[in-house]
């Protein structure tokens, strides 16, 4: 059993959730002053977990530490493949060829290379909103012009606007759709019939797809991913990006696998992309696909324990806020127009009235008017006072607002 109500001290590791939200949040220096001490926040915003990685990975790290030497460094041993694709098999019933796979630093970066590399200047970027914003961040830094598809909120329920996705994708400067699967903020995890109309439209206009599925490993039990690969098993525009580092907490040591299919984008990749990985990376990462599936099946069971508290604590605490346990990712995305107005800066509210890190839908592109993004891999007692918190500070807010305070 691992221990995942254990408290972990990350000051002093240069991490970015204690010591970078105010730039990443708030666009701002160390000059920015609070209420709160820094170690007196509750963090609940940068998508990182609380938790110690399996100890699988540390010893495997280790084991290649002993070996002395960290020079210039690629997967060249065939057990990395290996390891990946038996994973993938497992869980998700797809495979892949060694060929198709290629390592990257992250897939943020991998995304701001491919939007160069796959679209022309006058093209444009479709995605889902509410997005992850650095899809759109992809494209403004490649000076393209983003299509956003705005999702329909049903009551907490997020689908997909096919007639609006449809005419988007129509337009022939829209060549390519960075897809989020499963989906950040709204924790969606797209069904095979959502997937399959997707890639029938794609097909139809020979639009290229971008598939982040990061988030795939860390859906509620029970709950199954669909990789777009397994959709679309001969479709060479599409590039599927999956990493060990949301699943494992492992995001800094910078590791993911970017699965292409179309030769001439391999070759552009290969001429194009600095092509060199960390050997402790590696090492990390292959043991994770080999050995992590005892700690990942149970942080899992935690991770449920956690939305289904936050559902029970809002319903008591916050009755107007609109929640709805995620399906996937360890973000829960909750609504609370009830209680704020649109142009209402939350995470800057939270953050001096509450000592709460976390992520207003200002954050996500647009469509997330008055919505908060909450990180709950944390232990309990951790999310328990970052609810009280948030809870305390709203109905404060509500109370001064009906006394004229």
């Amino acid at each position: 059993m691992y221990n995942f109500d254990e408290i972990i001290d990350r000051k002093n590791t240069n991490a970015m959730n204690v010591e970078g939200f105010r730039d990443y949040i708030f666009n701002a220096d160390e000059t920015m002053k609070f209420p709160y001490a820094d170690d007196e926040f509750i963090r609940m915003w940068v998508a990182d977990m609380e938790f110690a990685v399996p100890d699988v990975i540390i010893d495997a790290i280790k084991e290649r530490l002993d070996k002395r030497i960290f020079g210039y460094t690629r997967v060249f041993d065939p057990q990395y493949y290996n390891s990946f694709a038996k994973w993938c098999m497992d869980r998700y019933g797809w495979s892949f060829e060694k060929k198709d796979l290629f390592m990257s630093n992250g897939i943020i970066p991998t995304l701001f290379e491919m939007v160069d590399y796959i679209t022309e200047p006058d093209e444009k970027v479709l995605f889902l909103t509410p997005s992850y914003a650095y899809f759109k961040y992809a494209a403004d830094f490649n000076s393209r012009e983003c299509s956003c598809s705005d999702l329909i909120n049903d009551n907490g329920y997020y689908k997909i606007d096919f007639e609006d996705l449809e005419k988007r994708s129509a337009d022939p400067k829209t060549t390519l759709m960075i897809l989020c699967n499963p989906h950040n903020p709204t924790g969606r995890v797209w069904r095979e019939d959502e997937l399959r109309r997707i890639a029938e439209i794609a097909e139809k206009h020979d639009m290229w797809i971008i598939s982040d599925e990061i988030h795939c490993d860390l859906l509620r039990q029970g709950l199954t991913h669909i990789p777009m690969g397994k959709i679309m098993p001969e479709y060479d525009r599409l590039v599927t990006c999956m990493a060990p580092t949301k699943t494992f907490n492992m995001a800094g040591l910078m590791i993911s696998n970017i699965i292409i299919r179309d030769d001439e984008l391999k070759r552009i990749w290969g001429d194009r992309h600095y092509n060199f990985d960390n050997p402790l990376s590696i090492a990390g990462a292959q043991a994770a696909y080999e050995k992590g599936w005892q700690w990942l099946d149970e942080l899992k069971t935690y991770l449920d324990e956690n939305f289904r508290f936050t559902g029970e604590y809002l319903s008591k605490h916050l009755p107007k806020a609109k929640y709805r346990v995620s399906e996937a990712t360890y973000l829960a995305w909750v609504d609370l127009s009830e209680y704020f107005e649109p142009d209402e800066d939350l995470s800057l509210f939270f953050a001096y009235k509450a000592g709460v890190l976390l992520e207003g839908g200002n954050m996500f592109v647009q469509n997330s008017d008055c919505f908060v993004r909450l990180n709950l891999s944390c232990p309990k007692a951790v999310l328990e006072e970052g609810l009280r918190r948030i809870c305390e500070a709203v109905n404060t807010k509500h109370t001064e607002k009906y006394l004229g305070a």
